[in-house]
Parts: C-alpha cells; structure tokens; sequence
C-alpha cells in the first residue's frame, strides 16, 4: 500500500447504501466493502449491520462527491450500481434532535429516518391524505423524512406511499429505523 501522509481537519462520515444484501440481490461483503472505502483514501472505516452502513473519517469536505466516488468504485469492484449517501455525525445528530416524534417512547422499529439527497419541496407531498393513513404519521425535516409505523416498516401502507416514485423523482433515498440512527449517531461521535 503506498504511503499516504496522515490525514488533518478529518470529518467522520455515514455512508448509507440503498439495496444491498437484500433478498440475495446486491451482494456486498461487509470486509470488501470497507477495503473499497479504504481504498479511495478514507480512514477508521467500519461497517454495521450487513444492510449499507459504514461509517468512515476523511479530509474531504463535500458528502456528494464522496458518494459519487463512493458509488463509482462499488460499481467497479462489484459490477453493479449502488446508490450512496453520505452524512456527517453533525447531520445525524441534528436528525435525532429535532425528531418531530416521541422516540424515547417508542420501538426502534415503529420509528423510521428516510434520507434524502436533496431537500424536497413540501408541497410534493400534498397529495398524501395523512388521515388516510392513522394511525401512521409522517413529518418533513431537514433532508430527512421521519416515519412513525407503530406496526412496522414492512406493513406500512403510509411508507409505500411515501416510497413513489413521482414523489421523490430525482432524489436519491434510503431509510433507517430508528435504533440504526442513534448507532449511527454513537459511531460517528467515538
């Protein structure tokens, strides 16, 4: 490995891959997936859960870019496109801060963050009757949409509707549940 002189102002970054390990499609080892990462340069890179989390510090200061760069070295390594994110600790945490919903209250997995590449206009999701959907809930934040789903993510008609593809046309996402977040949160704070 050539030498790279050590790194100053580092950032610690979350990069958030959509679809992988998911029904056998997508396979991405966690252990390859963080030498890809280390091999465009970043630092501390670690890995958590097998669904796309990987946490990583870096002298860069631009999260589009290094998703882009992030997704054109996946696709090269494993043959197939893979949509990033990257958020800074400061962005995750500001995320928890101003959830719009009780989550001390809940289950990790009645509370849900879908980030987004680009904030959304509001009225894009006019056309969503909230009613229609109690007791499920849904609230705009920053870059982020907060779902609460008391009975999960997997049978939430409201987190169908908020997945079409007219809604969010042109803004990559991937979403989260809440326990994700805070780890997410705790490892890219340490």
């Amino acid at each position: 490995m050539p030498y790279r002189a050590p790194m100053t102002h580092t950032r610690t970054y979350a990069a958030l891959l959509r679809g992988i390990n998911v029904g056998g499609n997508k396979k991405v080892p966690m252990a390859e997936l963080r030498t890809v990462m280390e091999g465009l340069g970043h630092d501390a890179v670690r890995t958590y859960l097998q669904s796309g989390n990987a946490v990583f510090r870096s002298d860069r200061t631009d999260p589009v870019a290094l998703a882009r760069e992030l997704e054109a070295a996946i696709e090269a390594h494993f043959g197939f496109r893979v949509p990033c994110l990257v958020v800074d600790g400061a962005h995750l945490r500001a995320v928890v801060a101003a959830c719009p919903f009780p989550a001390a209250e809940l289950q990790g997995k009645q509370l849900h963050a879908t980030f987004l590449s680009e904030q959304p206009a509001e009225d894009r999701f006019a056309g969503i009757d909230a009613a229609a959907f109690l007791p499920e809930e849904f609230r705009l934040g920053d870059k982020v949409i907060y779902l609460y789903a008391p009975d999960g993510l997997g049978r939430s008609k409201l987190a169908e509707a908020l997945a079409r593809p007219s809604l969010l046309k042109g803004i990559d996402a991937t979403t989260r549940n809440w326990n994700t977040v805070l780890k997410l949160v705790d490892l890219t704070t340490s």
